[in-house]
């Protein structure tokens, strides 16, 4: 059976090093540094620079899970905000 789990190198403040993780948060992080111009060097690098412990792959799992958790939240609070003012929101049928 294969490995979920991708190993892949990276240049990060030009070091070579690998980051070993599951297709999901290779995608993910890769949308995230789509979305905000930046490279996916970079991207991690930041992270690598911010981490306080553990190992990188485990920060950057820890960053998008963060990412997607306040793009969640965000849009939660967007649908109360809709609801407080009187517009209308889809409703799922039963």
């Amino acid at each position: 059976m294969k490995s979920p789990v991708v190993k892949r190198s990276i240049v990060i403040a030009g070091h070579k090093t690998s980051v070993s993780l599951e297709d999901a948060f290779w995608s993910g992080l890769k949308d995230i540094a789509t979305s905000r111009n930046m490279t996916l060097s970079d991207l991690v690098g930041s992270i690598d620079a911010d981490r306080r412990q553990g190992n990188l792959s485990s920060a950057i799992r820890l960053f998008v899970l963060d990412h997607y958790r306040a793009q969640a939240s965000s849009h939660s609070a967007q649908a109360d905000a809709s609801r407080d003012a009187g517009v209308a929101r889809p409703t799922a049928s039963a």
